[in-house]
């Protein structure tokens, strides 16, 4: 379990900005749950998806895209993942391999979270930004992810990760703005 609560290079909740962000968002909540929800909604609401707002700058790491205050759904997983284990809540990486344009190939990976809750166990949120079509929300033990799985090619990878997938990571921090990302958006064959 220490894994899901460590900082990393790219879940960097020992920096002073996210661990203090983190602090503030718990101030008060009486429970886990009240905790990670506060987080989730504020990463969800408060963060730009770079995508959404037509925002050029590519973040990976949670401090960095707490300072940019945008990134892609991956991005925004590191930074909720940071928030929670901050927080000593227990939180990992999940994917999701969709359609990238809604019609079929080519497909892309969509990051997500997953976050331990007492009572319920292993709990997956989307705090990629809802907008029209999109309503991701925290009602646990209810899943209301950003998107469903629908077309074939299409699927939901159900390991939690404690660490980024490399080929996220790698994606994120070589291309120098976020339409040169999307033209190259990481993808992974789901296994059978």
């Amino acid at each position: 379990m220490q894994q899901f609560l460590a900082a990393t290079k790219i879940i960097d909740w020992d920096h002073p900005d996210v661990l203090s962000r983190a602090r503030a968002l718990a101030e008060g909540a009486n429970s886990v749950e009240i905790s990670a929800k506060r987080c989730f909604e504020w990463v969800r609401d408060e963060i730009k998806h770079s995508r959404d707002y037509q925002l050029q700058v590519v973040t990976c790491a949670a401090s960095d895209v707490l300072h940019v205050g945008s990134g892609y759904c991956y991005a925004k997983s590191h930074l909720l993942a940071a928030l929670l284990r901050a927080n000593g809540i227990p939180a990992g990486l999940c994917y999701q391999r969709l359609s990238r344009d809604d019609n079929g190939p080519p497909f892309c990976l969509h990051g997500l979270n997953a976050v331990l809750l007492p009572g319920v166990g292993w709990y997956r949120i989307d705090a990629r930004g809802n907008r029209a079509g999109i309503n991701a929300q925290f009602v646990s033990p209810v899943e209301q992810l950003a998107f469903p799985i629908r077309l074939l090619g299409e699927a939901d990878f159900p390991k939690i990760w404690a660490e980024p997938l490399p080929v996220v990571v790698d994606a994120l921090q070589s291309r120098a703005t976020a339409d040169t990302l999307w033209a190259h958006l990481p993808d992974v064959e789901p296994q059978t």
